[in-house]
């Protein structure tokens, strides 16, 4: 994740332990305030457990591929309250129940209720639909520390998406029944073609809804969202995204409007803030690049400080990962399997900055960026140590000069970028 609102506003939240070893003395007295590790390589992982492939919606970019009916071999709920507390004994910083769509497991109360008798940190990922009143209130006496809904755009645009007519008045009232109660919320966007030009009126929709909190997804090609690359946004369109986030996160920030936004699932967005501090700002640019160096982007996030395990029980280096497993909780402890470097794919992640090849080798910004997501690699290329593709730096500003690039060629690394991200189209008004 990349804290707009923390890094380009100054912006204090309970994350920044985790993500940028730091923490005011006013925040470290915050009730849900992370402790701050040792260094970036010693987290532990922010664990995501689909704790169910049931979805009550059909998401064309479901990365689960999940639908409306039962799936075989979940998780019991006595196998999920012993992961449960291995995950606690482990000392992960969060739990986050996903799906599918949580909140259709009959059992998520009793096991969210051990959770919390346990000590563990919750947050819950749901498309919001089943979010009325007494579900809303529920959620918050069960400890979720936070509520993240996902909306892909506003009206028609986010029904299209989630496959049911209805799906954004049904999500809207999931929002306002969590600010009801008091439960903290955010919403959850992937972007695409589909939802990219209409950034602003997502952004009037946090404001207008006392939306706490907003992530911004970077789209990957895992599980249904394999055919959707059309749906992707061109390496330009990336950049006027990211122009549009940055400028309302400040709009936000300069009216007193207490609001987090982050984006995810590409690193490259934190060298592109930095170089956008540093036309305004070059002292707080120096300040935002150590912070991002010490977070080290890609280099300690899937394999190192998230994780994923899906409903079976078998364990991912995040939640895009599905094809890959490092084993099964059935069988071994998450603990020990998250530690056992012996996987090739394993070993690979947490020691990336040896294994990355091509553009990412010869990066100025790879301590920064840490070679962004693998997943996207392995997904396009069939390789985890090649370059990420949604990369939208150019190789000027990477420092990446001709003669590197014809050395890239001999050596066969240079890893050409599929042509629909490197489309040109217009820019959308406003950007």
């Amino acid at each position: 994740m990349i804290g707009i609102s923390a890094l380009y506003c100054d912006k204090e939240n309970e994350g920044d332990a985790i993500r940028y070893g730091r923490q005011s003395h006013g925040m470290k007295n915050m009730p849900n305030a992370h402790e701050v590790p040792k260094s970036s390589a010693e987290r532990r992982p922010v664990t995501a457990w689909n704790i169910t492939r049931t979805c009550n919606l059909k998401c064309i970019h479901c990365y689960t591929d999940s639908e409306e009916k039962a799936y075989s071999g979940e998780l019991s709920t006595q196998e999920g309250l012993n992961l449960l507390d291995d995950l606690k004994a482990f000392g992960i910083p969060a739990v986050l129940f996903s799906g599918g769509e949580p909140l259709v497991r009959k059992d998520i109360w009793a096991l969210a209720e051990h959770a919390k008798e346990i000590g563990l940190r919750m947050t819950l990922s749901t498309n919001g639909v089943l979010i009325d009143e007494e579900t809303a209130q529920r959620i918050k006496d069960n400890g979720f520390t936070y509520v993240g809904i996902s909306l892909d755009g506003i009206g028609d645009i986010n029904d299209h998406f989630r496959g049911k007519k209805g799906a954004f008045d049904k999500a809207v009232r999931g929002f306002r029944n969590c600010v009801k109660v008091g439960q903290k919320v955010g919403l959850r966007l992937t972007l695409t073609r589909h939802n990219y030009e209409n950034l602003d009126q997502i952004f009037d929709f946090i404001e207008k809804e006392n939306v706490q909190r907003a992530c911004f997804y970077h789209l990957v090609y895992s599980g249904r969202a394999s055919d959707l690359t059309d749906e992707d946004l061109t390496h330009e369109e990336t950049r006027h995204a990211m122009d549009t986030i940055i400028r309302r996160t400040d709009d936000f920030h300069s009216r007193g409007l207490d609001k987090d936004i982050l984006t995810v699932d590409n690193h490259v967005d934190g060298p592109y803030l930095y170089m956008k501090l540093l036309e305004k700002n070059p002292e707080k640019a120096e300040k935002v690049k150590k912070m991002l160096e010490w977070n080290g982007g890609g280099r300690y996030s899937s394999g190192v400080s998230f994780g994923d395990i899906d409903f079976k029980g078998n364990v991912h280096a995040d939640q895009f990962w599905m094809h890959y497993s490092f084993g099964n909780v059935r069988d071994r402890k998450f603990s020990e399997i998250w530690t056992d470097e012996s996987d090739k794919v394993m070993s690979l992640l947490k020691h990336r900055l040896d294994n990355l090849r091509g553009k990412c080798a010869k990066c100025k910004f790879l301590m920064m960026c840490g070679g962004a997501l693998r997943v996207r690699a392995d997904l396009v290329y069939n390789d985890p140590t090649a370059p990420d593709p949604a990369c939208y730096l150019t190789d000027e500003e990477c420092g990446i000069s001709p003669a590197d690039r014809e050395e890239l060629k001999a050596k066969g690394e240079d890893f050409p970028v599929p042509e629909h991200l490197l489309k040109k189209r217009t820019a959308p008004s406003g950007v």
